[in-house]
């Protein structure tokens, strides 16, 4: 998501200053035309909008640690991770008494997706802070969106991402059917895009399906969506809020990773159902 967001920033006329721990990240975000910063307070003494983009809470907390500990120039943070609700406002709480805004502002939408800004925001807070980070959300995403008091970004991120798990385990169940019952893949995907069935999780993750080969990751990774998969359920037991749907789904994901494929896109959830209906095959081998 980093890298899809500086290549967009860089295109809309944006100057981009990043920081990653990963040196591969770094290299990426000079290769985009970024310029590279040696820390996140780096990052602060240089921009007053800042972009957050991170795998964990515990990457959050550090980040947050950084911004905070000496002063800069940054007067607003946006927070476009997926993460647990209570991580978010632990770290809005931080920056706040810094002097810091924090916008929630997840993505909904893949890394291919966000190469050619087909993402949507899902922003969430202070509606001033909103205004000064719109033309930034404009020039990376497809959609930016505000969508009331900060953590609704979040709550809205759960309830889309709910549906992209069913999705995605119901297209990889049909593609199993459909070799079990001897269809050719690429047709049943030309007729699931064209009916009824499709939708923009199976156009994210079709071409996997089809050619029953799942890297390179084009969405996220079975390993990283656990993490979604944790934040969801947790956050509808919270809500009091039954979810039979995607608590009958999660353990296929799981399973999936237990069988060696985390490496792999969500899309190789699939591959258990294969394995169900008698097509299991050994971990990292490609169709």
């Amino acid at each position: 998501m980093g890298q899809a967001m500086t290549k967009n920033l860089v295109a809309a006329g944006f100057e981009v200053v990043g920081h990653d721990v990963s040196a591969d990240a770094m290299a990426a975000l000079s290769a985009l035309g970024g310029t590279r910063a040696a820390s996140v307070a780096e990052v602060a003494t240089r921009c007053e909008r800042v972009i957050t983009s991170l795998p964990s809470a515990a990457a959050l907390q550090a980040v947050v640690g950084e911004l905070t500990a000496r002063p800069g120039i940054t007067q607003i943070v946006a927070e476009t991770s997926t993460l647990a609700l209570q991580d978010k406002f632990d770290a809005q709480a931080a920056l706040r008494a810094a002097g810091i805004e924090m916008l929630d502002a997840p993505l909904s939408g893949t890394g291919n997706q966000a190469q050619v800004r087909d993402v949507v925001v899902y922003a969430s807070g202070n509606p001033a802070a909103y205004a000064r980070f719109l033309p930034v959300f404009e020039g990376f995403s497809r959609a930016p969106h505000l969508l009331g008091p900060f953590g609704n970004g979040t709550r809205m991120k759960f309830v889309a991402n709910l549906m992209v798990a069913i999705h995605t385990a119901a297209a990889g169940e049909a593609f199993a059917l459909a070799r079990k019952i001897g269809l050719d893949p690429d047709q049943t995907l030309a007729m699931l895009s064209d009916g009824a069935a499709y939708s923009r999780s199976l156009a994210a993750r079709g071409e996997m399906l089809a050619a029953d080969a799942y890297t390179p990751v084009r969405t996220m990774s079975l390993s990283l969506w656990r993490k979604d998969l944790k934040s969801i359920g947790e956050f509808a037991t919270e809500a009091g809020c039954p979810v039979p749907v995607f608590s009958a789904v999660v353990p296929l994901f799981l399973a999936a990773v237990a069988s060696g494929f985390g490496h792999e896109d969500t899309a190789a959830v699939a591959r258990v159902s294969q394995a169900l209906a008698g097509h299991s095959r050994a971990p990292g081998v490609e169709g």
